[in-house]
Order: structure tokens, then C-alpha cells, then sequence
């Protein structure tokens, strides 16, 4: 593997962002050890940056640092995916509530877009699981800005890549994209009708539905 040329600026950044991306992908599966020297190389870079970039994977979860042992991808438990699906529900469900009560027009017809590109997705002709992952992610995320609430993003955006350590399996279940997809309509009703408790009640129903499949 050819060495990668990275810029000095926050080089451990720079690396745990790689590292973070490989994670996602499955190219460094959960439970498995990471080879410090070995990607050190392959990054052209010494060891220092790429251990500070596995502390900060470590402080999202994403990595677990065990005694003599190295660095390893974490593996998620049942419990661990429960609770983390948990927060997320009571998380995200509050942000959809004050999205329901406080959005403007524009900002619903935004979310209305990002549902549309969802659809098409999941279009039985060309349905597409990471697409469809990624356009749902983006859509649960501008939702949280538009609630607007920085605290409460940071909380949701680090529990969200542990989540993703565990993505496939939700994804790869039969009918969970439809399922998924029934959701997020039943949602956007409820957000276009202003109504914040059904909208809460949406909301916690998908993410429900999400640990089920996940599981």
C-alpha cells in the first residue's frame, strides 16, 4: 500500500479520520487489533500522531485501548446497542418535537427534500443500502440543527458512530429499508401537521423499530 501524503495541520485529525472511515466501512472489522506499525507505514507517518488519533477513536468509542495489548476495534454489545438506541430515542425524539413546534415553512420543505431523495433510494429499481444510510443519516442530522441545540448534537453525534459500528446488521435485514421508510413518512405527517406528541411518539417508534433490527 502505497504511503498517503497528508498535511502537518492536526495530523492526528487528519489520521483518526482515516481510521474512522475504515471503521465504518468494515475494512478494520469490531474486535479486531490495529497494527500500529503497519499503518504507520502505510500513512508515511511515525508513530506519535496515529496514537494520539487512536485516543481521540477511543474517546467516541469507536476504539478500545486494552494493558500490553494495543488498540482494538470495539465490539458492541446487546446491552451496549440497546442503551446506546435509548438515548438516541429520547435525544432525537425531543429534537424532533421542537422541529414539529418551532420549524419555519422552509426548513419543513427541507426536511420534505431529504425525504424525497429517501424514496428515491429505496426505489425497488435501484435500491441502494449504503445510499440509503447515508441519505438518512443526513436527514436525522439537519433535523437536530434545525432544532438547534448544540449540546444535545455533540451527545447524538458521538452515539451515532457507535451506532455505526453495528449499521450492517439493520441495513441488511429483509424489509427494514421499507420499514424504515413507512417511519420516516409517518414522521414527516406528523412535522407537516405541527403535531409535536405524535411527532415525539414518531420519532421514539422508529428508533424502536431501529434496535429490533439492529439486534
Amino acid at each position: 500500500m502505497a504511503a498517503l501524503s497528508l498535511s502537518p495541520h492536526a495530523l492526528y485529525e487528519e489520521v483518526a479520520e482515516l481510521l474512522r472511515q475504515r471503521i465504518f466501512k468494515r475494512e478494520l472489522e469490531p474486535g479486531s487489533w490495529i497494527d500500529e506499525l503497519k499503518i504507520a507505514e502505510a500513512y508515511g507517518i511515525s508513530r506519535t500522531p496515529l496514537r494520539e488519533a487512536l485516543k481521540v477513536l477511543a474517546a467516541e468509542g469507536l476504539v478500545t485501548m486494552k494493558v500490553r495489548r494495543g488498540a482494538y476495534v470495539t465490539e458492541v454489545s446487546e446491552r451496549d446497542l440497546a442503551d446506546v438506541y435509548h438515548l438516541l430515542s429520547l435525544l432525537e425524539a425531543d429534537a424532533a418535537g421542537v422541529v414539529a413546534t418551532n420549524a419555519t415553512a422552509s426548513q419543513i420543505e427541507e426536511l420534505q427534500a431529504l425525504h424525497a431523495e429517501l424514496e428515491a433510494a429505496a426505489n425497488p429499481e435501484r435500491q441502494d443500502r449504503e445510499l440509503f444510510f447515508e441519505l438518512n443519516e443526513r436527514f436525522h442530522m439537519r433535523l437536530l440543527e434545525i432544532a438547534n441545540n448544540r449540546w444535545r448534537d455533540q451527545m447524538v453525534g458521538d452515539l451515532r458512530k457507535v451506532m455505526k459500528l453495528n449499521r450492517h446488521n439493520s441495513l441488511l435485514k429483509s424489509g427494514r429499508i421499507d420499514e424504515s421508510l413507512n417511519e420516516h413518512r409517518a414522521l414527516m405527517a406528523a412535522i407537516a401537521a405541527r403535531d409535536t406528541a405524535l411527532t415525539v411518539q414518531r420519532m421514539q417508534e422508529h428508533f424502536r423499530n431501529g434496535l429490533e433490527a439492529a439486534a
